[in-house]
């Protein structure tokens, strides 16, 4: 039996509903829902979420901490909600808020343009710095993910779009002709 599993979640400010197969968790950022597994059990004993493996079903034991901590995610994040910042560093990068729209200036000869999903902010500080945030951590880290594929940090310069505080290992240059 999975030790993280086992320990309670605590949902003080947010609404569970319990389904037959499935769990919803409303609060002031938002919805979210989950299906859930024949194996797993989830029941609420006061402002408590126990989670638990049916009886019979010990080959889902992998799942049992995985199903724990979606839980307490989706708790976590209509209540507090996620968030992750890009840093932009390169001379000309910039970004911009146009609509449902991401703008970005990244050297190339075309500004490329992303759609920003449904449950998704993005907020452009200083025109270098990019902060997503939502409920659903898994939207929030895909769509930063999606964001700095578009230009990666290089080794040489470190030009391109970061995590912030994120280390770039730098290398050194070609050495020059003696």
């Amino acid at each position: 039996m999975s030790r993280l599993g086992k320990m309670p979640i605590p949902v003080a400010k947010a609404t569970v509903t319990l389904g037959e197969r499935e769990i919803t968790v409303k609060g002031p950022k938002g919805t979210l829902q989950l299906e859930l597994l024949p194996a797993i059990n989830v029941k609420q004993e006061g402002e408590e979420l126990i989670v638990s493996l049916s009886d019979g079903h010990e080959e889902y034991g992998n799942l049992h901490g995985l199903y724990r901590q979606l839980i307490r995610n989706m708790v976590h994040g209509v209540t507090e909600g996620f968030e992750k910042r890009l840093q932009m560093i390169g001379v000309g990068y910039r970004a911009a808020v146009q609509g449902p729209l991401l703008d970005l200036q990244l050297g190339y000869s075309h500004p490329t343009k992303l759609k920003i999903p449904e449950g998704i902010e993005v907020k452009v500080d200083k025109n270098t710095m990019i902060i997503i945030t939502g409920a659903d951590k898994q939207r929030v880290g895909q769509f930063a993910a999606d964001v700095r594929s578009l230009r990666p940090p290089e080794p040489y310069k470190g030009k391109g779009i970061r995590h912030e505080g994120e280390y770039v290992r730098r290398k050194a240059g070609k050495a020059g002709k003696k």
